[in-house]
């Protein structure tokens, strides 16, 4: 029998919650009988109070070096101060596809049971590229950056991902009726990419019509392409069809680098005080139990979050029950080991 795999991984714990639904993950993560190795880094403020650097260069290189990372989640301040650690890490390892599944979890009640979406998004370009400029005192212009290359790279990873998955349709969302240029690049290049793949169904729709069709009937859709600041809002969106963010998981994947992570808030209100639902995470990590090749583990790990999810017995008090971090730990743990 030949020696089973290490997984060497990039921890990044983040602040508020993060530390906590991170532990709680990691300790679910260790008992599928994957090994791994962490190396925890600190990033964000609390980094710079350590380092003096809000991302150590320890990091970066722990991230190149391991080429998978597992990130919780860090505050972004608004409005000022340091730069969004999400958006730099997405930028420096050229992350540039958001996968966000969103789909429904047993026993939880929505005003759409059954939801079942795939967002996938592109995560280098578009307004979030941070060309912003004062041309006079207060008018400031904020510049919107699409390639073909970019624009190519993301629609051809959501069909591949299509056909890899059995998914039967894909629109591609835009607003090429204002914004001729731009989004009229993204949709020539998704509909050359669609030609490749006839099994595909390939459909368009605006992007605040979009919104509108998702709160009305969002089965109706089957996979979103979407650029970076139209992917962000949407992504949010679907998350709330489910129950919120607190409960989707969330993949930054590049050609060499992919960071898993929580997408949603710090919630520094109820950090310490084992209260938060470390569901996004969790899913998260399942997401990257995948991308290592270990689709035992992650099933084993899907199977028993959805257990406990349907017995409802043991719940985070977001999702109406009165459990805390550790003790839904601990019930993913009891129905892994049954």
């Amino acid at each position: 029998m030949s020696e089973q795999k290490t997984h060497k991984v990039t921890l990044i714990p983040g602040d508020g919650i993060g530390p906590e639904v991170t532990q709680a993950v990691v300790r679910i993560l260790e008992a599928t009988g994957v090994r791994f190795e962490w190396e925890r880094y600190a990033a964000g403020a609390e980094a710079f109070e350590i380092h003096g650097e809000y991302i150590p260069a320890a990091l970066y290189d722990s991230i190149e070096r391991n080429r998978v990372a597992l990130k919780g989640p860090v505050t972004t301040p608004i409005g000022g101060g340091f730069k969004s650690i999400n958006v730099t890490l997405r930028k420096k390892f050229d992350l540039f596809a958001n996968l966000r599944p969103v789909h429904m979890l047993p026993g939880l009640e929505t005003k759409w049971p059954g939801v079942d979406l795939i967002v996938v998004r592109e995560n280098t370009e578009g307004e979030y590229v941070g060309l912003e400029h004062e041309v006079v005192p207060g008018v400031v212009e904020s510049i919107k950056v699409i390639s073909e290359r970019g624009s190519t790279r993301i629609a051809r990873f959501a069909f591949d991902y299509a056909r890899k998955h059995g998914r039967k349709k894909i629109h591609a969302i835009h607003k090429a009726n204002i914004m001729k240029l731009s989004d009229g690049l993204f949709l020539r290049c998704a509909r050359k990419v669609a030609e490749e793949f006839p099994e595909v169904v390939y459909r368009e729709h605006l992007i605040d019509n979009t919104c509108m069709q998702l709160v009305m009937n969002p089965f109706q859709y089957d996979m979103l392409l979407l650029e970076n600041l139209y992917g962000d809002i949407v992504s949010d969106l679907c998350a709330g069809l489910v129950g919120g963010l607190g409960l989707v998981p969330g993949a930054n994947l590049g050609t060499e680098c992919a960071i898993f992570e929580a997408v949603h808030g710090s919630a520094p209100d109820i950090a310490g005080k084992d209260v938060a639902n470390p569901t996004a995470l969790l899913q998260s990590a399942i997401l990257m139990l995948h991308h290592l090749d270990e689709p035992a583990a992650a099933d084993k790990t899907q199977k028993a979050l959805e257990k406990v999810y349907a017995d409802r017995k043991i719940l985070t008090r977001d999702v109406g029950g009165t459990a805390g971090t550790s003790q839904f730990a601990d019930a993913i743990l009891a129905a892994m080991a049954g």
